[in-house]
This record gives structure tokens, C-alpha cells and sequence, in this order.
């Protein structure tokens, strides 16, 4: 759990556009994604965790969501973002 909250201060510190933001669109999408490749490491591990799949697909839900807003709204952050996550464009 230590190492948990470690990583999600780490990721918060690099993606936040102040020392307070938490709630950026940028933030959002970077948790997300971290929880999303830890919970696809799962999947391969235990492949018959089928609400782990179903969760895994509504955290992906969501980060599209975000995406699409982020670009919509501030592109030249979304490309610095995606570029950073490793993220295709899939525009």
C-alpha cells in the first residue's frame, strides 16, 4: 500500500500543473493509466478474473473519455501527454 502511495505522489508530481493540482485532466488520464497496466499484469497472471477484465475495460472507458476531452480542450497537452504515457493516437 506504502509503495502504492508512493508511485500515485510520484505521478501526481510529474503530470500536475501546480503543487496542488490532483484533478487535471493530464493527472487523471496518468493514474488511470498506471492502474490500467497494473491491472492488465493481473489479467495475464490470472486469466479468468473476468470482473477484473470488465474493470479493466471501464478504466479504459474513462481514460478515453478524458482523452478525447483533453485534446478537444488543450492540444498541445494532450501530445505532451500522450507522448509521456506512451499512448497511441488514435484520432
Amino acid at each position: 500500500m506504502a509503495t502504492e502511495l508512493a508511485n500515485k505522489s510520484e505521478i501526481i508530481a510529474k503530470f500536475a500543473r501546480d503543487s496542488k493540482d490532483t484533478g487535471s485532466s493530464e493527472v487523471q488520464i496518468a493514474l488511470l493509466s498506471a492502474r490500467i497496466n497494473k491491472l492488465t499484469e493481473h489479467l495475464r497472471n490470472n486469466p479468468k478474473d473476468h470482473s477484473g477484465r470488465l474493470g479493466l475495460l471501464k478504466l479504459v472507458s474513462d481514460r478515453k473519455s478524458l482523452l478525447k476531452y483533453l485534446k478537444k480542450t488543450r492540444y498541445e497537452t494532450y501530445v505532451k501527454t500522450i507522448k509521456e504515457l506512451g499512448i497511441k493516437d488514435k484520432a
